[in-house]
């Protein structure tokens, strides 16, 4: 039995209702008849009310007591809610095709329903029983919207191009919503990245970090600067208030020390502002690398000549300096059952597959051969010095030529001990491969690597510590694996094999590093 078009359209009719009807005043009783407590109805999740008392935010077991009130959901016909907010590079396609994706796989039919620029919502229908079990309902506009609609209480997750920021960290904490950084507070959902780009037919196919910000700054306003032709540049950017913009700014015009040009052409959607890159010659953009569409990407370069290139494999090693975690945020509060299988989905290999395929980069470790990692081994035998002699490198090949990279690393905040933010969501992926028993009878070899300041020896231990470092932190967080039946080592290199120039902030940050070798 299948639920037609209309019939879906009443049922939502009744959530939209409901949805209204839940902010009054109910009275939960004990079925006894002794206790009983009445406030305002914040929400049902099939199993728990949770309502906002004289004694604060409660949550009660429903199979416990009775419900009385206006407010109070239909027992038998429920249906769970969800509302999802935040940025619109991930609600136009990444939170969609994962919907999708985990109907599919799990027996239910998803309708999406648009009700305008901003707002839609999927409906999931049971397909044996062809009953209503969830809607989810999506207001996309940007960052900071979604954070400040999860302040008001009016978004159970939160789609974010950036970490949350100090102020709404301290905001949520005070609302009651727990360490919105913690492990099931956040979450990295997929990876992409800050990418420059320009026309297809602009011959100009690198930029280095500081010409970038530069420009972006107006201090180089003229393409033969940056070995174009005689004309002026046209910037584009993301608008400020986005998760992208944002990152731009931190990532790129922060770190030099400068400020934004205010003769910015600004774009909501990552697609318009590429299109209008695409079209005009002397335009420069920096775009979300799914988004890049027809456009060319640049490659960042440096002064000592080494060149990185956002790709798939660059961007989930984070050897690529400008990637951009795609996060969930979600408040300390008990979602839906299906709405916490919908999470637990994505995590899984199958969603992975519906990342890669919605055009962003997924996060199932790779394991990559020596033999198709030369650049890398050619970066190391072209900075090999006094600080570096043929014996350190002679040791770093004959210890991993026999072993394969997973495309899992580990990277430290600038200026921080403490791990990024993609990183620190490696490290769950990586435990939960421990205790699943992915790695059993393996080896696994955490390699530090560190930036060429300073004396290498100095350098190297540095960089052990800090292998050692991401090793403790691998298992603590792996509590039910049997660690027994892997070897976990650590060794360092320190600045043997660099990634890109030390001149930079970025270069260095990308150098700094601790990766993660299989045998």
């Amino acid at each position: 039995m299948r639920l037609t078009r209309a019939a879906v359209w009443a049922a939502l009719f009744l959530c939209a209702f409901w949805r209204f009807a839940v902010a009054q005043d109910v009275t939960l009783t004990s079925r006894d008849g002794r206790i009983e407590l009445t406030g305002t109805l914040l929400g049902f999740d099939g199993e728990f009310y949770r309502i906002d008392t004289l004694y604060g935010e409660l949550t009660v077991d429903g199979s416990g007591v009775l419900c009385d009130g206006p407010g109070c959901p239909n027992l038998q016909d429920y249906v769970a809610e969800l509302s999802i907010s935040g940025s619109a590079t991930m609600g136009a396609v990444l939170m969609p095709a994962l919907i999708e994706g985990f109907a599919l796989r799990n027996g239910y039919i998803a309708l999406r329903m648009v009700e305008d620029k901003t707002h839609f919502n999927y409906s999931l229908t049971d397909e044996q029983t062809g009953k209503l079990a969830a809607v989810f309902f999506f207001r996309v506009t940007n960052t900071d919207e979604g954070f400040a609609d999860l302040l008001a209480n009016e978004a159970d997750i939160v789609m974010a191009l950036r970490e949350i920021r100090e102020d709404e960290l301290s905001r949520a904490a005070e609302a009651g919503m727990g360490d919105m950084t913690g492990t099931n507070r956040s979450r990295v959902l997929a990876l992409d990245a800050v990418v420059p780009i320009v026309a297809p037919n602009n011959p100009v196919r690198d930029i280095s970090p500081g010409n970038l910000a530069r420009a972006y700054a107006g201090q180089i306003t003229n393409w033969s600067d940056l070995g174009g032709p005689d004309a002026p540049i046209t910037l584009h950017a993301p608008a400020p208030e986005t998760g992208l913009g944002q990152a731009i700014e931190d990532e790129i015009i922060a770190p030099a020390g400068l400020q934004m040009s205010p003769n910015i052409m600004r774009h909501m959607r990552g697609t318009d502002l590429a299109g209008e890159v695409s079209r005009d010659a002397f335009a420069l953009g920096v775009a979300s690398f799914a988004e890049v569409g027809n456009a060319q990407a640049l490659t960042l370069t440096g002064v000592c000549g080494r060149a990185l290139r956002a790709t798939r494999r660059t961007i989930k090693t984070e050897d690529y300096p400008l990637t951009a975690p795609m996060f969930i945020y979600l408040p300390a509060r008990r979602l839906p059952k299906i709405a916490r299988e919908f999470l637990a989905y994505t995590r899984g290999p199958s969603a992975q597959i519906v990342i890669r395929r919605a055009g962003f980069v997924d996060q199932a470790p790779e394991e990559v051969p020596v033999d198709d990692q030369g650049n890398r081994f050619v970066n190391a035998i072209a900075s090999a010095g006094a600080e570096v002699p043929l014996s350190e490198l002679q040791r770093m090949v004959s210890v991993l030529s026999s072993m394969k990279r997973l495309t899992t690393s580990f990277r430290f905040e600038a200026g921080s001990v403490r791990l990024d933010a993609q990183s620190r969501s490696n490290i769950q992926q990586l435990a939960r491969g421990l205790e699943q028993g992915r790695y059993d009878a393996r080896k696994l070899l955490l390699v530090g690597f560190s930036d060429g300041e300073g004396p290498a020896e100095v350098n190297r231990s540095i960089a052990l510590r800090r292998a050692e470092a991401v090793r403790s932190a691998i298992i603590e967080a792996a509590e039910t694996a049997d660690l027994d039946r892997v070897v976990m080592d650590v060794d360092a290199f320190g600045e043997a094999m660099p990634m890109a120039c030390d001149g930079s902030a970025w270069g260095r940050q990308a150098n700094r590093r601790v990766e993660v070798w299989v045998r």
